[in-house]
């Protein structure tokens, strides 16, 4: 099966971005290659941008602290496991002082940093970081991979709370979800969405599908095309029918 994910608002939007830019960073950061360690610092940049909104942190700290309460009333509830309910409040609580202990704006350390805003300008430039355009960059892609990375960590380190929030929102977003199995005639599924209220959606279906989901909603119907997976050709319907599982998270 593969799946794929739709945010239905633009919180989810931006933190589902930035679950996938984290993750990507964390991963080139621990190889030892330069141009990993150029890629990563890339990402570094992408997510100075989008985490640099200043309701970011405080939208986040405000749905850790409406999940806690909601968390707290199922205390008692014989289908609940207490510890595994005492583990995830408490890794909210940590989460959320962490965030709180941030001064300013996130990635603001980024931004004071002189050397590191000439190489982000020169990366918005096609070809505009090669070696004699910043030869000061060209020489710390010849240090040693250990100290680049301890350079990574330092300058991503400060921005890592965010990445634990979010983590504990769509675990939650996801775990709470509620799987549907459909069937799209001809390509093309519709349905009334009845009042149902739901964040994300993810489509999951047989990996050897030749085709991609495309979805179109609101607040009062959902619209998914799958479109046939031809990377050199126009856009085409896929023009059978399939099995799909469809969860509203």
């Amino acid at each position: 099966m593969i799946s794929y994910e739709f945010p239905l608002n633009e919180r989810v939007r931006t933190l589902l971005r930035l679950e996938d830019l984290y993750s990507r960073v964390l991963q080139f950061i621990e190889s030892d290659d330069h141009s990993y360690h150029h890629a990563a610092l890339g990402i570094l940049f992408e997510i100075l941008e989008v985490t640099f909104r200043g309701e970011l942190k405080s939208d986040i700290l405000q749905e850790l602290e409406r999940q806690k309460r909601l968390l707290t009333a199922l205390h008692n509830n014989p289908e609940i496991s207490e510890k595994a309910l005492d583990t995830l409040l408490v890794d909210i609580d940590t989460v959320s002082s962490k965030l709180l202990s941030i001064s300013g704006k996130i990635g603001q350390h980024l931004r004071d940093n002189e050397w590191l805003m000439g190489i982000k300008q020169r990366s918005c430039i096609p070809g505009g970081m090669c070696e004699f355009d910043l030869p000061s960059y060209h020489y710390w892609q010849h240090l040693e991979a250990e100290l680049r990375r301890t350079h990574l960590k330092a300058w991503l380190t400060p921005m890592l709370p965010i990445y634990e929030g979010l983590k504990i929102l769509l675990k939650l977003q996801r775990e709470n979800g509620k799987l549907h199995h459909f069937i799209a005639h001809h390509g093309s599924f519709q349905q009334m969405q009845g009042g149902r209220v739901a964040q994300m959606l993810r489509i999951s279906l047989d990996k050897s599908l030749p085709c991609i989901p495309e979805v179109s909603a609101n607040k009062y119907a959902l619209n998914i095309r799958f479109v046939s997976a031809d990377f050199a050709a126009k856009t085409t319907l896929y023009d059978q029918d399939l099995a799909f599982d469809l969860t509203f998270c």
